[in-house]
C-alpha cells in the first residue's frame, strides 16, 4: 500500500502535508486530535484505496504539517483543508473525519457547502454534554504525561522535535478545555448526504450521536460495538478487529457509492 503522491502545500501560512492513495472519486481523510493520517486511517486505506482517490491530510500542528502559535479551532482546520484541496485543484470531495476530524468535516460542510459532496462523521460531538461523564473535567488537569504513549511515539517518529510535541499537546488540550457548544444550526444546515458513526462505548454518548443524526436531514446512523475508533483502526494496544473494520468500510463504501 504505497501512496501515489505525497507532498506539502503552502496553506494559510504553514506547510501542510498530504498523501494520496488510489484513484477515482476523491475521499478526504481527516484524523483526530494528537494523531496523523496513517495512525487513524491505515486500515481504511488498505481496504478502500481501490475504490476511491483517498486524500489524507495532516492538520496544523500534527504529523508532518507545520505549526502555529495560535489557538487551534475546528473552523481554522476547515479553512486549511479546503485551501489545501484548492491547491490540489480539487473543488469538491467527500470527507471522512474521525474524532476531532469529525468536528472539522462538519465545519467544512457548514462553511463550504459547495465543497462537500458526502460526509462520514465518525466519533464526533457538538455539545459538551454529549461527552462521557468526567471528560471535560479530566481535560482541565491534562498534562503531556496524560497523552497516550502510542500517539506520542507516532508524532515523534514523524516529527522528531519534542518542542513540537509539546505545542501539539498544548494546542489540542486547550481547544477541548475551551470548547463552546455549537448551535444546532451548524448541523441542521448540512445539505449533503451524511453518515454518523460511533461506538457504543465511545467517548461521546450514543444518544449524542443519535441527536446529531436527527439534526441532519436524511442522514444515516451506525452505532457499532466497541470503544473509540475500534470500528476503523487499531486500539492503543495495537489490536485490530479485522471483521469489524471490514464491516465498517463496506458500509461506508455502500453509502458513498449510493450518493
Amino acid at each position: 500500500m504505497n501512496p501515489v503522491e505525497t507532498g506539502y502545500k503552502q496553506v494559510n501560512g504553514i506547510q501542510m502535508y498530504y498523501e494520496i492513495y488510489g484513484s477515482g472519486k476523491p475521499l478526504v481523510l481527516i484524523h483526530g486530535g494528537g494523531s496523523s493520517i496513517l495512525f487513524d486511517f491505515k486500515e481504511v486505506i488498505e481496504r478502500m484505496h481501490n475504490q476511491f482517490q483517498l486524500i489524507g491530510i495532516d492538520l496544523q500542528n500534527h504529523g508532518r504539517s507545520g505549526h502555529r502559535d495560535i489557538p487551534e479551532t475546528f473552523e481554522q482546520d476547515a479553512h486549511d483543508v479546503v485551501a489545501l484541496l484548492a491547491e490540489l485543484n480539487n473543488d469538491r470531495a467527500s470527507f471522512w473525519g474521525f474524532s476531532n476530524g469529525g468536528n472539522t468535516v462538519m465545519q467544512i460542510a457548514y462553511r463550504y457547502p459547495e465543497v462537500a459532496e458526502n460526509l462520514v462523521v465518525a466519533s464526533a460531538f457538538y455539545k459538551r454534554s454529549g461527552m462521557m461523564e468526567g471528560f471535560f473535567e479530566s481535560m482541565q488537569n491534562a498534562t503531556l504525561d496524560s497523552m497516550p504513549e502510542p500517539l506520542k511515539i507516532n508524532f515523534l517518529n514523524l516529527s522528531p522535535d519534542f518542542s513540537k510535541l509539546e505545542n501539539l499537546f498544548e494546542k489540542d488540550s486547550k481547544r477541548m478545555q475551551t470548547f463552546e457548544d455549537w448551535d444546532d444550526e451548524v448541523l441542521a444546515s448540512i445539505q449533503c448526504p451524511t453518515l454518523f458513526i460511533s461506538g457504543d462505548k465511545d467517548v461521546m454518548k450514543p444518544e449524542h450521536t443519535v441527536a446529531m443524526w436527527r439534526l441532519v436531514e436524511d442522514s444515516q446512523l451506525m452505532i457499532l460495538p466497541g470503544v473509540h475508533g475500534a470500528y476503523m483502526m487499531a486500539d492503543f494496544e495495537g489490536y485490530v478487529d479485522k471483521n469489524r473494520i471490514d464491516f465498517t468500510t463496506r458500509e461506508v463504501e455502500k453509502f458513498l457509492h449510493k450518493n
